[in-house]
């Protein structure tokens, strides 16, 4: 049984990652117009610099994700998700406002120190659960991104119908929304007995990882999640730019497909996932959803026709299983005093895919879709996004089993 204080953390953590999944998915549809507007470059053109943006952003996450999760092992969740909102508020005012290109930098550069609330609302989760609902608990970060894409895409297109700059103000005012939120009724989970020290030489992306490292099974798991989400960086640094070229699809249509993706993964997670965990046990659920995200990948790679998106999103949706399973495995062999580092330690590694991650696929498109391509395939981002997945399936058959004996044999 959860108690109140559980169960009111929960609600409040899904309303804070929900605003801010649909704070960033409102700009998704009118990034690829809003960044020609602002150069004055072609659609490959368009890819390659918000690749770039991307790149800067993750490079932040990568240096300040360890140091984010270990001052909330010290200071708690709160504070650090509170910081986390308002400069996300912060960020999108400026990328409203920007002038020219560059300036877009600083508002990279200011989210990427400070968006820690990924990591923090999975500590905070990790807080508060137990053995038997952690996966469950979990997967309510796949509701709460799912419930973000279904209104968040719709919302900017059709904020952008009145000028690409309006859903960066739509974003900044649900980021105000959410700090007023949390600032009022947000609890602090980590009990002062379990809050530790700073250490600044666990503070950094390889101090947290080697320190991690001596848990059981904790590297598999993380290189397994590390090809995962390498693979995942395709749907926001490609996505919109892959339909626009090869079905033609205006905003709206780019919203309304990953709608259909946050319908789809809304459903999984808040119903399947967790009826499947009691019964299938978080080994087999990851290996379900890492076959069925290169699944479909591949299939978005070889769609000849917009509506066979549709279809294939159907399979695709059965990927947002495999993240929360993943990191509970992970979550339950570290102590309540290192879940922060835990978190901040995997914030890393997704920051590290996200510096990998947009410039390969953006730089794909961009090589395939221009005049030098030995042929046209905008499509190229999907299929290798579709090996880096069954690459994270084989990792995970081949070395997370044999690290793992006894949940092995419970399949």
């Amino acid at each position: 049984m959860q108690t109140s204080l559980a169960r009111r953390g929960l609600a409040l953590v899904f309303v804070i990652l929900f605003l801010d999944v649909i704070g960033i998915a409102i700009i998704m549809p009118v990034l690829p117009s809003f960044l020609q507007q602002l150069t004055g470059g072609t659609l490959s053109d368009a890819a390659r610099d918000g690749g770039w943006l991307l790149l800067v952003y993750a490079l932040m996450q990568f240096v300040f994700a360890p140091v984010m999760g270990n001052l909330s092992d010290r200071f708690g969740r709160r504070p650090l998700l509170l910081a986390s909102v308002f400069t996300f508020a912060i960020d999108n005012l400026i990328c409203a406002l920007a002038g020219s290109y560059a300036v877009l930098f600083v508002g990279r550069l200011l989210a990427g120190i400070s968006g820690s609330s990924y990591s923090t609302c999975s500590a905070f989760i990790s807080d508060i659960s137990t053995d038997e609902n952690r996966a469950k608990n979990f997967g309510l970060i796949g509701v709460a991104f799912g419930a973000g894409l279904i209104l968040g895409p719709l919302i900017g297109g059709l904020l952008g119908t009145f000028g690409p700059r309006i859903p960066f103000y739509g974003a900044a005012a649900l980021a105000l929304a959410n700090f007023t939120v949390a600032w009022f009724f947000l609890p602090e989970t980590l009990k002062p007995e379990n809050r530790r020290a700073f250490d600044w030489r666990r503070a950094h992306a390889f101090g947290a990882l080697k320190n991690l490292s001596k848990y059981h099974g904790i590297s598999a798991i993380g290189a397994v999640l590390f090809l995962h989400w390498l693979g995942h960086e395709v749907y926001p640094s490609a996505w919109s730019f892959v339909v626009a070229a090869r079905y033609g699809w205006n905003e709206a249509e780019i919203g309304a497909s990953l709608a259909a993706f946050g319908i789809g993964s809304v459903f999984v997670s808040a119903l399947i996932l967790p009826r499947m965990a009691p019964r299938l046990g978080e080994w087999r659920m990851a290996v379900i959803g890492l076959f069925f995200a290169g699944a479909a990948l591949a299939g978005h790679a070889m769609a000849t026709q917009g509506w066979m998106i549709y279809a294939i999103i159907l399979a695709t949706v059965l990927e947002s299983i495999s993240d929360p399973s993943l990191r509970s495995l992970a979550s339950v062999r570290v102590p309540a005093s290192e879940q922060g580092e835990l978190q901040g330690g995997l914030s890393s590694l997704y920051s590290l895919t996200t510096i990998i991650g947009p410039l390969l696929f953006t730089q794909l498109f961009g090589y395939f879709t221009g005049p030098s391509a030995p042929f046209q395939f905008p499509a190229a981002p999907f299929a290798v996004s579709a090996l880096f997945h069954f690459m994270a399936l084989g990792a995970f058959l081949l070395f997370a089993s044999r690290r793992e004996p006894a949940e092995q044999n419970a399949i």
